[in-house]
């Protein structure tokens, strides 16, 4: 059943889901790799650091196991963007709005406030998930896929630091 506050059609979640689990699958056996995406934040650091200061980012530990490339996870990355363009546009989701009414209503009409708030928690994900050894797509899909332990941990305080963010930033 489709939630009377949305635009339209979304896509079944347990269609997407089972997709995302033959994704998890064939990409353990095509390249031998779980999906994951938080490498790519390194990836693209490093390629900013080749730029900037090639000789600096020559030295570091990181980069000496893990040259600056673009490499599966920089086009996986890609694919998600363009993945989501789709899905929003054949799902009837594509609404072409910078704030949505639930922001309006909680924090003003201010793009400037959003682009700053999306910046920081975006960059406190990265953070995190560098810290974690993965992010939510590499701990929650290909981690728990493996059982593995650590990643059931990651995922349950992905979950806990999720409501106990968005409790009291959207409660009105």
């Amino acid at each position: 059943m489709i939630p009377p506050d949305t635009a339209g059609p979304a896509w079944s979640p347990y269609l997407v889901g089972a997709a995302i689990g033959v994704l998890s699958w064939l990409t353990f056996y095509v390249s031998d790799k779980p999906i994951g995406a938080s490498s790519f934040y390194a990836q693209v650091a490093g390629l900013l650091g080749k730029l900037i200061a090639p000789r600096r980012t020559g030295t570091l530990t990181y980069f000496k196991d893990n040259p600056p490339r673009i490499g599966w996870e920089f086009v996986f990355v890609a694919a998600i963007v363009l993945g989501s363009v789709i899905a929003a546009v054949t799902g009837g989701e594509f609404t072409n709005e910078w704030l949505p009414p639930m922001w309006v209503a909680r924090f003003g009409d201010s793009i400037a406030l959003r682009a700053a708030v999306a910046f920081g928690g975006g960059l406190l994900m990265a953070i995190g998930a560098r810290l974690a050894g993965g992010c939510t797509s590499g701990h929650g899909i290909s981690g728990t896929l493996q059982l593995s332990v650590g990643s059931w941990i990651a995922v349950i305080c992905f979950f806990l630091g999720g409501i106990a963010v968005a409790i009291p930033l959207f409660k009105l």
